[in-house]
């Protein structure tokens, strides 16, 4: 049975009416079993009692010359006399008239009693509820001598004590009320005290240890996604604070440099550094918007699941990639930061999406470039390792501190903020690092040192 949606049904409603009816079946079985029993036992005791007594009158109508007159003398109260001849007339009758009687050889007690001298019979009487029991002898002149009376039957009993058993309904029904109520009290109590809210509840009974188990599931879910949707929240308000920071610092540096030409303020000779400056924070917020795109395409992804949002995975060669990343980057490097770059390793082939795996690879490289000192190098490896491809960017820069290495892959994290403004960037490189691996289903691993240098390897997925 379904029920419908917003239905609800009482337990103690449910308790009363279950037990009600099972006292109500209860009582009418071992009322109509009783009353069977009772009836078998009664009908039986009659059938003896009667059987004696028509033995007695057969005795007594043997030593008479009248059986007709003799029966007519006895006082047999509600029994029945009738006196049937050796071919089923009636010769005498003490409940009707005897001439107009049918012939009674057919019937079952008269017809055992004439062929083995006793019969007995029982059939439905007249009166509606009662049984009527015969008994007859065969005496020594062939004659059969009957006896009959109506006794009540499980109907008629049943309506004898009516008012008894109506009585005992309606106080089955106030015990049902008042055990129902206590049961359903004691039962209902501690289902009542399970307190969903609390993540641990257990289950009063063994019947409810799935629902139990499954609210506190669902109870610990729940909290695992408040939280995830508060760590969004917090980060989205972080993530805005910072964008908001980051944007107007080269706004304000164009907005100057622009206001100072506009009003003629700029001395000729100074026009062009201006103008350098406005390009060079103009390229920066380029980059800036570039990565932030990147990465809530990449946020996209990963909420949705979606591996099409930067197109179809394909073959794609990683030294390759490396490579146009290291030849990209070598002349700046050497020439901005005296840094050198050197790249080794093997044809690795990947499935993914050639675009991210180049600004994963870059990304790494630059922060290896702009974090090393003067006349530092930086490593680039493309090698499988365990049957897994993986890229390796080392270098011999500034190294970063235990307690920032689990932070430098969030969002606008530095460690030196200094050191990192002058040296420019966005902030999200390794954030962008970190996500375009998760996109790829590759692990990333941190080994760093202050003034040693720092390692980040890749390890992709088996192809």
């Amino acid at each position: 049975m379904t029920r419908e949606p917003g239905a609800k049904g009482s337990l103690s409603h449910r308790m009363f009416v279950a037990l009600v009816v099972a006292c109500a079946l209860v009582a009418v079985a071992v009322t109509a079993a009783a009353s069977l029993i009772y009836q078998s036992a009664f009908l039986s005791d009659e059938h003896e009692q009667l059987a004696s007594e028509c033995r007695t009158i057969a005795s007594l109508l043997d030593l008479a010359e009248d059986d007709a007159t003799v029966l007519g003398e006895l006082d047999m109260g509600d029994i029945r006399v009738t006196l049937v001849s050796p071919d089923g007339t009636v010769t005498y009758d003490s409940g009707a008239d005897a001439v107009g009687l049918p012939n009674h050889a057919d019937r079952p007690e008269v017809a055992a009693a004439l062929a083995e001298g006793t019969g007995s019979s029982e059939r439905s009487s007249d009166t509606v509820g009662y049984m009527s029991l015969y008994e007859a002898v065969r005496l020594e002149s062939g004659e059969v001598v009957r006896l009959s009376v109506d006794r009540a039957g499980v109907v008629a009993f049943l309506f004898q004590d009516l008012a008894m058993l109506c009585g005992l309904a309606v106080l089955l029904v106030g015990a049902s009320w008042v055990v129902s109520r206590r049961l359903s009290r004691r039962f209902v109590r501690p289902i009542l005290e399970i307190d969903p809210a609390s993540g641990d509840g257990v289950a009063p009974y063994e019947e409810l240890d799935p629902l139990v188990s499954r609210l506190n599931e669902q109870h610990k879910e729940l909290v695992q996604r408040m939280n995830a949707i508060q760590d969004a929240a917090d980060m989205r308000r972080d993530f805005t604070a910072n964008v908001t920071h980051e944007l107007k610092t080269p706004i304000a540096s164009i907005q100057g440099a622009a206001e100072l030409i506009r009003d003629g303020i700029a001395r000729p000779e100074d026009v062009q550094g201006f103008a350098g400056r406005i390009y060079k924070d103009a390229h920066r917020l380029s980059v800036l918007v570039s990565d932030i795109l990147t990465l809530s395409r990449l946020d996209e992804s990963e909420r949705s699941g979606d591996r099409e949002v930067f197109g179809t995975a394909e073959r794609v060669d990683l030294l390759s990639v490396a490579s146009d990343a290291v030849e990209r980057l070598r002349g700046r490097a050497q020439r901005k930061y005296e840094v050198t770059i050197s790249l080794s390793g093997v044809s690795t082939p990947i499935m993914g999406n050639a675009r991210l795996l180049d600004e994963l690879v870059s990304n790494l490289v630059e922060n290896a470039i702009r974090y090393n000192h003067p006349g530092g190098r930086v490593f680039v490896w493309v090698l499988p390792q365990g049957g897994r491809p993986c890229l390796r960017v080392s270098d011999t820069g500034i190294g970063i501190p235990p307690e920032a290495q689990d932070k430098v892959f969030e969002r606008f994290y530095r460690v030196d903020k200094g050191r990192s403004r002058d040296m420019g960037g966005t902030g999200l490189g390794l954030a962008i690092v970190k996500h375009a691996a998760t996109y790829h289903g590759a692990d990333i691993r941190l080994e760093s040192k202050v003034d040693e240098g720092t390692t980040i390897t890749v390890t992709f997925p088996k192809q």
